[in-house]
């Protein structure tokens, strides 16, 4: 089709240069995964849940455990909602399946 029949049949477009509206992606909120301190469940076992379930190694897992010991809690990561209720259920259970009272819990991270 020519450009004279285009603008017969009404396909001109006026001169205006159309751009397609981007979608505004938002990101996801993020929710810290907390360890609280307890008087029962051994340091060793509180490394060991932070090697095998955050995949820190032994000395970032001291640190955050001696955060936890003398803070009364410590951030172990910050994920999507999802991601840090699963970790936070599988810490628990591993602990209560180990017969430890550490408890995991998740909080709104300000980030």
């Amino acid at each position: 089709m020519s450009a004279d029949k285009n603008e017969e049949h009404g396909g001109d477009d006026g001169g205006l240069a159309l751009q397609e509206a981007k979608p505004k992606v938002k990101r996801p909120p993020l929710y810290k995964v907390v360890l609280l301190n307890d008087d029962y469940t051994p340091m060793e076992f509180v490394v060991e849940i932070l090697e095998v379930f955050f995949k820190m190694n032994r000395e970032q897992a001291t640190q955050i455990m001696l955060t936890v010991h003398t803070h009364g809690k410590g951030v172990c990561g910050i994920y999507t909602k999802d991601i840090a209720e699963t970790k936070s259920a599988q810490v628990n259970q591993y602990a209560r399946d180990h017969q430890h009272p550490l408890l995991c819990e998740i909080e709104a991270s300000e980030d």
